[in-house]
């Protein structure tokens, strides 16, 4: 079989896989998918389980791999899938397509597996007639996985890259103060673009973090990230955006752009 596309960056939860369309009465062997995946991604995700973008974001990879997957196999249009037929058969499929002809690991496999079943918790609500589908697809168990130590820079490779940036431009003050904030407080790229103006402390000798999960912290920040975060602070002078790293543009700094960074 071939390898169906990869996924693109998604802007938000209100990306939707297929158009809306208006539901119906009928049993759920007649029931189209589409109107339970909007309504799970557009408002139970995003607005009743305040997941975050990045959340949505995943989740909606996720199902457009198995649409565009279940739509070749049973030679279909995306926005013809019926509910009936995302069986556990057809699910069990996808995961091993996933694996053999994609070449994925085990942990995105269980990735993937997660957004299905999180939604097919959400249809039990929606679809009693379904409760059978849906007891074998949530039947479906996570692979094991290998817990690998986590590589590391030594103490000679982390002032390297915390030296790495010229401090006589713009843009090497901002990386500057977003590697000595990163490694100092232990920040995710997410995090690191979601930190607005206001989370910075007095004296900028400390942060309020927003991250995974909503969990919100305070970290106080060693000497020389604490110097270099007003130093980015003063040359980036007055912008519109409440976010504290930006691009040259003055418009917020993405996780994307972050991997750009040379």
């Amino acid at each position: 079989m071939r390898r169906t596309g990869t996924c693109r960056r998604l802007p938000s939860c209100s990306w939707i896989l297929l158009p809306p369309v208006r539901g119906s009465c009928r049993g759920s062997s007649d029931e189209l998918i589409a109107p339970h995946i909007e309504a799970f991604l557009r408002d139970h995700l995003s607005k009743q389980r305040g997941a975050s973008e990045h959340t949505c974001d995943s989740y909606a990879c996720s199902f457009q791999a198995l649409f565009e997957f279940a739509a070749f196999k049973l030679k279909v249009a995306p926005s013809a899938l019926r509910l009936d037929q995302l069986d556990a058969a057809l699910i069990a499929a996808f995961l091993g397509h996933l694996e053999v002809d994609r070449g994925n690991t085990a942990q995105t496999r269980n990735v993937r597996l997660a957004a299905i079943r999180s939604f097919f918790r959400f249809l039990q609500h929606r679809e009693p007639a379904a409760l059978e589908q849906v007891r074998r697809v949530l039947a479906i168990p996570f692979k094991r996985t290998d817990t690998r130590l986590v590589a590391h820079f030594d103490k000679e490779e982390v002032q390297a890259l915390l030296d790495a940036p010229d401090p006589t431009t713009r843009d090497g003050v901002r990386d500057r103060a977003m590697l000595h904030l990163g490694v100092c407080a232990g920040l995710w790229a997410s995090e690191l673009t979601g930190l607005h103006i206001a989370d910075v402390g007095a004296q900028s000798a400390s942060v309020r973090v927003l991250g995974k999960g909503r969990r919100e912290r305070a970290l106080p920040l060693w000497k020389p990230a604490a110097a270099a975060l007003p130093e980015w602070l003063a040359v980036r002078g007055a912008l519109s955006t409440p976010e504290v790293f930006a691009n040259a543009r003055g418009d917020p700094l993405s996780r994307w752009g972050v991997a750009y960074i040379r």
